[in-house]
């Protein structure tokens, strides 16, 4: 198949794009590379997939010069352009689009707002537009599970109403869910929107709690530890996400067991929740360092605990979430401290 995949040079991105070239997809990546963090990772994923920095600042369509070849393209542009993804588009025929390409981050939607309302709202307005007059097959989006904002109930479901964000990211997602179900309906588009719950693993964010507990830890310096470590998340390692993604993307819609649901929303995440106090306990062993806790009230934007049910995926794509999380810090302590550290 032929493959849209934007915020190809983020953390999930960039995992879906090598695994979607092995399964032997042609893939066009796409990202506009902004400063949210260090913008070195990001071309340092690129260059993983073959794409040098040099040629992805060029802003045309080039190809995997030496992993890839032609399997994998990248072109530089921001999703808010509509000029370029109309472009994008009239050069190309795409039988899936997968929209990772968002501003991300809970906090910093409260200090630049304007940021989530045009990578998000603006961008994937165009996306879906692209989507619906280049007749693509399949559109898969990102949603988070920060749209359930204060819902007390565990798991989360998505049968749960989810009217109440407590942060503009978070507003942002449940615009997307809003606006696929509308292009859904009226153009018949199959869209799955899919709630992402903590994704973690090699090559993360600098921004997530992970890489910053790590990093700190190492550097000899404390970790800020919110609401005085009273917080539980359904932390997922990214190879389970990517494997659960890539099964929808490639199942063909019409044979899928949901071929009679265009718009479809699903939780993928591990199904269960791991407390805050034991992942950092995980990352204290894999690294044999006792981590200095700086324990602070919880942040505007967060909620204590979140818990995906995911039985939905699990029936509609065989989604099988199964890495310990042990076993998902080392491999990201590892990739810390083989590549992060050493060259970065």
């Amino acid at each position: 198949m032929n493959i849209l995949v934007t915020g190809a040079a983020g953390f999930i991105g960039y995992h879906l794009c090598e695994t979607l070239v092995k399964h032997g997809h042609s893939v066009v990546g796409v990202d506009n590379i902004n400063d949210y963090y260090d913008v070195r990772l990001k071309y340092a994923r690129l260059e993983q997939l073959g794409i040098s920095k040099i040629d992805a600042e060029k802003e045309n369509l080039i190809a995997s010069s030496t992993i890839h070849a032609e399997k994998m393209r990248f072109v530089k542009f921001d999703l808010a352009d509509k000029e370029a993804m109309n472009q994008l588009f009239d050069h190309n025929s795409f039988d899936v689009v997968c929209n990772l390409g968002a501003q991300a981050g809970v906090r910093y939607s409260l200090i630049n707002p304007d940021a989530y309302i045009q990578s998000n709202v603006v961008g994937f307005g165009n996306l879906l537009e692209c989507c619906r007059h280049g007749k693509v097959k399949h559109l898969v989006y990102a949603s988070s599970s920060s749209v359930y904002g204060l819902n007390k109930k565990v798991p989360f479901s998505v049968e749960d109403t989810v009217d109440s964000p407590i942060s503009v990211y978070a507003a942002t997602k449940k615009s997307n869910e809003l606006m696929a179900h509308t292009y859904s309906h009226l153009f018949k588009i199959p869209t799955t929107g899919l709630r992402f719950f903590t994704v973690y693993g090699p090559w993360g964010r600098p921004d997530m709690a992970l890489f910053l507990f790590v990093d700190a830890i190492k550097k000899g310096k404390p970790i800020d530890v919110f609401n005085y470590g009273n917080m539980a998340r359904d932390f997922t390692y990214v190879d389970d996400i990517v494997g659960g993604m890539s099964k929808i993307i490639e199942t063909p819609f019409e044979e899928s067991k949901r071929k009679d649901q265009l718009y479809k929303i699903y939780n993928i995440g591990n199904n269960k929740q791991v407390k805050l106090t034991d992942f950092i306990d995980a990352i204290e062993t894999s690294l044999k360092i006792p981590a200095q806790k700086n324990l602070l009230p919880i942040q505007p934007g967060d909620v204590e605990s979140t818990w995906a049910d995911v039985n939905q995926l699990i029936h509609d794509y065989d989604y099988t979430p199964n890495t310990p999380i042990e076993k998902g810090v080392q491999e990201f302590v590892e990739w810390y401290n083989e590549f992060y550290e050493q060259t970065m």
